[in-house]
Formats: structure tokens, sequence, C-alpha cells
């Protein structure tokens, strides 16, 4: 698995994790994929100065944590997504902080989304995660009920659906992940016949973003090897 790289400044971390994704994508027909910079457990000033250097959109997994972010950041008119786990109860916050939330994985969430959406911002952008591997710990809906979920999501004018987002199990067999990225990709292919206005199909990570662009993704989720090391939390 490729290493953590350092260096000596955000834009050149950026410039060197932008090259990385056009060289992964060289070995495919499609475009560069989208960066999707994740910033969880990044603080305001990091992200200020990753955004400084060029990169607009930034995940985070926590709807409490990211907040404070959004709201320091705000003037600087960032794209931010949720990547974690929504909880039902944290639906109104996201609905209004978030431009894309890219785990929607029940129908519950749909509704909720919707009606907290505020009317002066544009429609939410949704993708649904889907457990492509059958982890019984993941978040994620089945691949045999993402229509189900897509036809509910598109009914809501204040949502918009834009695709898929998947997590692989880690899986050491690099093999094993890239059959899971392939699935992921046929699955979205399904998807564009009922729903031809999706575009995004969210997958790959630090380890695994060269595998997952060549099976078709076109937006990547990279932290550390964007950021450098996650900082370690204090306390439990």
């Amino acid at each position: 698995m490729p290493q953590t790289a350092r260096y000596n400044s955000p834009a050149e971390a950026l410039h060197a994790t932008l090259s990385s994704l056009d060289n992964a994508r060289s070995r495919t027909s499609r475009p560069t994929p989208r960066l999707l910079a994740v910033s969880k457990t990044r603080d305001a000033l990091e992200i200020a100065a990753m955004a400084a250097a060029g990169q607009r959109a930034f995940g985070e997994n926590y709807v409490q944590e990211a907040l404070p972010k959004i709201e320091a950041l705000h003037a600087q008119s960032l794209e931010w997504h949720l990547i974690g786990h929504l909880q039902s109860n944290k639906a109104d916050l996201a609905a209004r902080a978030f431009a894309w939330v890219q785990t929607i994985d029940r129908a519950k969430l749909v509704p909720l989304l919707a009606r907290f959406r505020p009317a002066d911002l544009p429609p939410l952008n949704v993708l649904i995660q889907v457990n492509i591997d059958d982890e019984v710990s993941k978040q994620g809906c089945r691949p045999e009920d993402v229509e189900t979920l897509a036809a509910a999501i598109a009914a809501q004018p204040r949502l918009r659906l834009r695709g898929l987002m998947a997590i692989p199990a880690p899986a050491p067999d690099m093999q094993q992940r890239r059959n899971a990225f392939r699935a992921m990709s046929t699955l979205f292919d399904g998807l564009a016949k009922a729903h031809p206005e999706i575009d995004t199909l969210s997958m790959g990570m630090s380890e695994d973003y060269r595998e997952a662009i060549e099976e078709g993704a076109n937006m990547v989720r990279i932290g550390s090897a964007l950021f450098g090391p996650r900082p370690q939390r204090q306390g439990t």
C-alpha cells in the first residue's frame, strides 16, 4: 500500500495529489476525477491553508465537528460534503450546513433532509451509500435497495440525486477492493438507465484511489495522502 508522503506546503501536497489522480486517470478513457479533501480532525487553519492552495471541496464525518469549521470559513464559500453516517436527529443541521450528503442509506432520511433544506439554498446534493461488501458493521444500503431509495430521493424537489458512494472493506488484497469498485461501477451504470441525471460515483481513499479511478470513480475522498498523518485525538 502507498505510504503517506510528507510535503513542504499545502500547495505542494495538493499539486502532487492532483498529479497522481491524473496519472491514474491516464490509464482510462475518462476525465480526471474530482478531489474531495477529507478534513475530519483537521482544524480550520489547516483547511484554510489547503483552500488557499486551490482546493474548494472538503469532506467531514461528523456534523457537530464540522459546524464550527463551516462557520469559521463561511466567507470562503467552500463546498462541504458530509461523508460520515448521518443520524436522523442531525438531519436538520446537515440539510442546512452542507452542500452534499454522501451517506443516504435509508428511506427515513429522505423526507427529513428535504423538509429541512432551506428554500433559499439550491437543492441538497445527495449520494446513496452502498454496503457493497455486505459488511455487518458497515453503514450503507444493500445493492438491491438502491433503486427504491433513488426513486424516493428523485421525488423530492429539495434534493438532487447525484449518484452513489461506497467504502469497500479494507481488504489487504487490493484485488478484492478492485472487485468491489467494479461492482459499484456496474451498479452505477444500471442506476443511470433509470436516472440519467446522475453524474457522481464517489469511491476510493488515500490507500486505494488509484484502483478506484481505474474502475470508474469520478470523485475520490483523500485525507492523509493530502494533509499528512491524522492527528491523534486527545482523551476519550
